[in-house]
């Protein structure tokens, strides 16, 4: 329990502290693939974030706030022992390890960030982003969870998701159901890309190892890791062939080997 909020927590595997923060509708499962890969190497912790799987879902939107949350997270290192830690997102999960890393630098070892952004650059464009972002939370709320998925399921982001098997299909689908009408539109709220600050002028003062992972058919964050890839001091960018968002779901095999090479060198 951390400043009143359940966390929901699962690790596995024995060495250096590996943190794993899933993206929106997602919870800890979303990782079980990859972590095949790392567990032998690394302790690998994953965490249902506030508003999400079995943790906390408060109807208060301001305690989704993305720089309260990572506050959260490194309390929640500490209680298990860990001062220094690598930390590993995807999407939402990525914006809420780089707002870690922004927070508290020194604590971060090295910083993954799969189809992750620093937020918008502009106020304008976090306004625009607002509304919209409010308005899929009165969404959720108004049609409930199923619609929501459909809907979700169909928007261009994911459309090479279509490609994969139908159970593994099935398992994401199953994985998104299991949310809640008040954590997701919660975290719309306090967690969105609107709602977070902006994190680019902070980029060039990151000195920890920095991973850039990215799909060719993801257009849209090829060209967010690029930009920041000129920002970074010590990044590495990689490019998937072939998949799209969601690499660690599409290609888990290539996305665990990518991964365990990057911090064997760290």
């Amino acid at each position: 329990m951390i400043e009143n909020c359940h966390y929901h927590v699962e690790t596995i595997g024995n060495g250096d502290p590996l943190l794993l923060l899933h993206g929106f509708t997602g919870n800890v499962g979303t990782w079980k693939e990859g972590i095949a890969y790392l567990k032998g190497e690394y302790r690998c912790i994953t965490v249902d974030i506030i508003g999400h799987g079995k943790s906390s879902c408060p109807a208060e939107a301001e305690r989704y706030n993305i720089e309260l949350v990572a506050r959260d997270l490194k309390e929640l290192m500490n209680q298990l022992g860990y001062s220094r830690f690598h930390v590993l997102g995807y999407s939402m999960g990525g914006r809420l390890a780089l707002t870690l890393a922004v927070l508290f630098p020194e604590a971060v070892q090295s910083l993954l960030l799969e189809s992750a952004s620093p937020g918008l650059k502009t106020t304008n464009e976090r306004l625009r982003r607002k509304e919209s972002d409010e308005a899929l939370a009165q969404k959720i709320e108004r049609e409930g969870i199923r619609a929501f998925v459909d809907y979700w399921e169909s928007i261009p982001l994911f459309a090479t998701q279509n490609k994969l098997p139908l159970k593994k299909q099935e398992m994401v689908r199953q994985q998104r159901l299991q949310n809640s009408i008040v954590g997701l539109s919660s975290s719309l709220r306090g967690m969105g890309t609107g709602s977070q600050p902006s994190w680019w002028e902070q980029l060039p003062s990151l000195s920890m190892p920095v991973l850039l992972l990215t799909g060719t058919e993801d257009k849209k964050f090829t060209k967010i890791a690029y930009e920041m890839s000129q920002l970074f001091p010590s990044v590495v960018w990689k490019e998937i062939n072939g998949t799209g968002h969601a690499i660690h779901v599409e290609d888990c095999e290539k996305f665990g080997t990518i991964i365990k090479e990057f911090l064997s060198h760290t």
